[in-house]
């Protein structure tokens, strides 16, 4: 198996949490102020150059107004 963080599916999560961050009208900056993280840790985390913990992506899910299936979702 290959590592996760090169996958084709974290690739697609990290597009949906962006895509998610944008319909909910936030800047990296904004998220990042939420989770009391600089602004580079939200940037990683939507270029996929780190992991995504569970419980970090619980957080991001309710700042963004959604649920986490809703960010899991292929849909």
């Amino acid at each position: 198996m290959d590592k996760t963080i090169f996958s084709k599916k974290h690739r697609e999560l990290v597009a949906r949490l962006k895509k998610a961050r944008l319909a909910a009208g936030m800047t990296q900056a904004q998220v990042a102020k939420r989770l009391r993280k600089p602004q580079s840790f939200v940037a990683r985390m939507e270029s996929g150059q780190r992991r995504i913990d569970v419980v970090e992506l619980s957080y991001v899910a309710e700042i963004y107004g959604c649920s986490l299936a809703d960010i899991l979702s292929d849909k």
